[in-house]
């Protein structure tokens, strides 16, 4: 077992969601690996309402009991993979809230990306990676961006391409060194 622990955070809570299918995938491929422990954080399971702490998450000062869990929650891992899907050109408003509740409990800690949607997501993806950076989150480079017209059947029933399976290690590779790196100046 590593040291490491790293979140597969599923930053959907849509009725009918295809972010479970790729997030599983996601999962499945990494509980096969050494380099780090992974999790699966569905945020179905942590209903947050829309930004409710009266003061900024820069301070700290937490006062609701669910942002206390969040905190507590994303604090325990060394590094993230956002499951995002592209609505409107962007990342869902539900993980941007969830992001956006927190503050120190994202610094100096490492984050990868998978998209899914009618373009692959990518646009998602990068909007991301700049609120990743204000957070002080490093981003690695290899994503994975999966089509609804591609890799899913019939728009619903998840299938990806084995191409996918490569660019998902080197993902992965990339996470786990820089987790490992960022968790040394961290200690």
């Amino acid at each position: 077992m590593s040291n490491l622990k790293i979140a597969v955070i599923l930053g959907s809570t849509r009725p009918g969601r295809n972010g479970k299918q790729v997030a599983d995938w996601v999962f499945a491929k990494a509980k096969a690996r050494t380099g780090a422990d992974y999790e699966l954080v569905d945020l179905a399971e942590f209903p947050l309402p829309h930004l409710d702490e009266a003061l900024p998450p820069t301070l700290g000062q937490y006062a609701g009991e669910h942002t206390k869990a969040w905190a507590a929650k994303i604090d325990s891992y060394d590094g993230f993979i956002f499951v995002t899907p592209e609505y409107n050109h962007s990342t869902s408003a539900v993980l941007k809230n969830a992001i956006d509740y927190l503050y120190a409990e994202w610094n100096n800690k490492a984050a990868a990306f998978v998209s899914y949607g009618s373009l692959g997501g990518a646009r998602a993806i990068e909007h991301l990676r700049a609120i990743c950076s204000e957070l002080q989150i490093a981003h690695v480079r290899q994503q994975l961006s999966f089509s609804l017209f591609t890799d899913f059947e019939n728009f619903a029933s998840f299938a990806p391409a084995t191409l996918h399976d490569d660019a998902a290690n080197t993902l992965f590779t990339q996470l786990e060194t820089w987790s490992g790196d960022l968790k040394a100046i961290r200690d």
